[in-house]
């Protein structure tokens, strides 16, 4: 194993000792280092077995237990079908192929949003987004009483489009 690994222990009593920071570690706490995306194995401490895998799927389901799931229930039957089928690993690349797409697009889309907002504030964008609609509503505006039929009856915004003084 190389050194920019981290290893995890999972002693009997089913409590995890992560090895770089001398200590204990909850679940919470392995979802913050794939969050963080920090290399880790656990290595079961009696069998020496590599159970990353069991303890990540540990974590999805405690977080799956909470209150907003990500994975439906007729989703995760789909998946139990695929386990022994010949379509097996076929699925699993689509499943990986597929997410990582996913990730990129998001990545995309969360950019364009951050270009388009700069460094604004959420309500400063929505201001400046305002004023640009409002300043193209009154250009239609415009537009459309310029064409309307004349006569006294009807009365003309201004050049900035605002609406004349009513009379009286």
């Amino acid at each position: 194993m190389t050194d920019d690994v981290r290893v995890i222990k999972k002693y009997p009593n089913r409590r995890l000792y992560d090895t770089a920071i001398s200590r204990y570690i909850t679940l919470e706490e392995i979802r913050q280092l794939v969050i963080d995306e920090v290399k880790f194995v656990v290595i079961d401490k009696r069998t020496r077995q590599d159970i990353t895998r069991n303890i990540l799927l540990q974590v999805i389901a405690d977080q799956e237990e909470g209150g907003n799931p990500l994975f439906r229930t007729q989703l995760l039957e789909q998946l139990i079908r695929f386990y022994g089928d010949s379509m097996q690993s076929t699925a699993s690349h689509y499943l990986e192929l597929s997410l990582q797409l996913f990730i990129e697009r998001s990545g995309q889309l969360k950019d364009q949003l951050r270009n388009r907002l700069g460094t604004a504030t959420p309500l400063q964008s929505l201001k400046e987004l305002a004023a640009e609609n409002t300043q193209l509503w009154r250009a239609v505006r415009r537009e459309f009483v310029k064409n309307l039929p004349r006569g006294k009856a009807v009365q003309r915004p201004d050049e900035d489009g605002n609406d004349p003084p009513a009379e009286q």
